[in-house]
């Protein structure tokens, strides 16, 4: 990201503030060992860049702050939303009953209920907003919104499909403020068959909805291209869980953000909003992408970030990147910025589910900065990305763009 910076923001600033950056975030393997910038100590410059930012509100900080002065997202649209849910649920429970499954409808049904409107629904809502800022006025239609929300809601059972496994992997317990599907009574191992009927029961959605439309393939097929993409950055998560910390490195990390992340969780909501509004041009979508994967690289490190340091009443889950060995961003800055001996502290304690080894990973992380060191990742990111969607020019409002990045800025959940 910061390479990316500096093609966008003016020169002198990034000279002014590579040193920091290079220090902060660094995107090699090469362990720094300097203590100071510009001739002063790393905690002092730490503490003036974080007395300088221009916005107040912080991730570390923002608990006091009403949500309702942070969330972007109006009552009557997540209330909107939400009331389409149980025609979705009509209707896959009617498709279900069609092939003599009335067993397996009534299931699917509770199935559907416990999984997928329980989230902030963040996905679905951001694709009827997209929808709507993408079209004029006279083609916002109910009947054309409610496209958009069924579309959304095939999003949001995606992501049902994507956590419900996720969880019975990771053997997670908690998941949205209650427990993950698979840790409910008689349910168990189940949950992976759940899953898959709910992913494939989102192209029954679309085949209902939306066969007579001309986006209808190129729906399809980005639904298909998601879901794969996802799956492989699942893999490669899984794969350098089974590694040493000492293994980790940041191009892993953002290949498996990227993959696993920032493609279901921003381009896709988009993309098919653009499909919807009848959008062709190839470099809008081009540009589109660039922009919402820079997006999902930084939910991704507030997700890390969150896990570590963040309130389980307020996230809605118990945090376990530590015990479950994972490539966060936290570790992998963590080992760039340690020394031998904290190194060492990493490898035999990271991974492991003892709580005293999991608060010793804590606290060195605490030792090491980290939150500091966020805080400035946080400020830096959110800038930078800013100023990539006030350069772009093909088709798609800026306005569009803000509303997402403002939205994801400083959560704290």
């Amino acid at each position: 990201m910061f390479k990316l910076a500096q093609k966008l923001l003016p020169r002198q600033r990034v000279l002014q503030r590579s040193a920091v950056v290079r220090r902060l975030i660094s995107t090699s393997d090469e362990v720094k060992s300097v203590d100071t910038i510009g001739g002063l100590p790393t905690e002092i410059v730490n503490e003036q860049k974080l007395k300088k930012t221009t916005r107040t509100l912080s991730t570390l900080q923002n608990h006091s702050v009403p949500i309702a002065a942070r969330v972007t997202v109006s009552k009557d649209e997540s209330r909107d939303f939400m009331a389409v849910f149980p025609d979705v649920v009509r209707d896959l429970t009617n498709a279900t009953k069609a092939y003599n499954c009335r067993d397996a409808a009534k299931w699917f049904a509770q199935v559907l209920q416990y999984n997928v409107p329980r989230g902030k629904k963040n996905r679905g809502i951001l694709t009827v907003l997209t929808y709507k800022n993408l079209v004029p006025a006279d083609q916002l239609t109910p009947e054309n919104i409610k496209l958009a929300q069924y579309l959304g809601w095939c999003v949001e059972m995606l992501q049902s499909f994507f956590i419900i496994s996720d969880d019975v992997m990771d053997n997670s317990t908690t998941r949205r403020g209650q427990k993950c599907w698979h840790m409910v009574e008689n349910v168990g191992l189940n949950a992976i068959n759940d899953a898959l009927m709910i992913e494939n029961a989102m192209y029954a959605i679309l085949k209902q909805h939306f066969s007579h439309l001309d986006c209808y393939v190129a729906l399809m097929e980005l639904f298909h291209e998601i879901t794969y993409i996802t799956t492989c950055g699942q893999s490669l998560d899984l794969l350098n869980s089974n590694k040493s910390v000492s293994e980790f490195s940041m191009d892993n990390y953002k290949a498996i953000v990227e993959n696993k992340t920032a493609y279901y969780s921003f381009y896709l909501p988009f993309a098919i909003a653009m499909h919807l509004a009848g959008y062709k041009d190839p470099e809008a979508f081009r540009q589109s992408k660039t922009i919402l994967l820079e997006m999902g690289n930084f939910f991704q490190v507030q997700d890390d970030f969150l896990d570590c340091f963040g309130n389980p009443e307020v996230t809605g889950k118990i945090g376990t990147d530590i015990q479950d060995n994972k490539c966060s961003w936290l570790a992998v800055v963590a080992m760039q910025r340690a020394n031998a001996e904290q190194k060492q502290i990493m490898i035999d304690c990271y991974g492991q589910t003892d709580p005293l080894k999991v608060e010793r990973v804590k606290e060195l992380y605490k030792e090491l900065s980290l939150p500091s060191t966020y805080a400035i990742f946080e400020e830096e990111s959110y800038n930078m990305i800013k100023t990539h969607i006030q350069q772009t020019s093909r088709g798609v409002p800026h306005q569009t763009f803000l509303q997402i990045l403002n939205k994801i800025y400083q959560r704290d959940s």
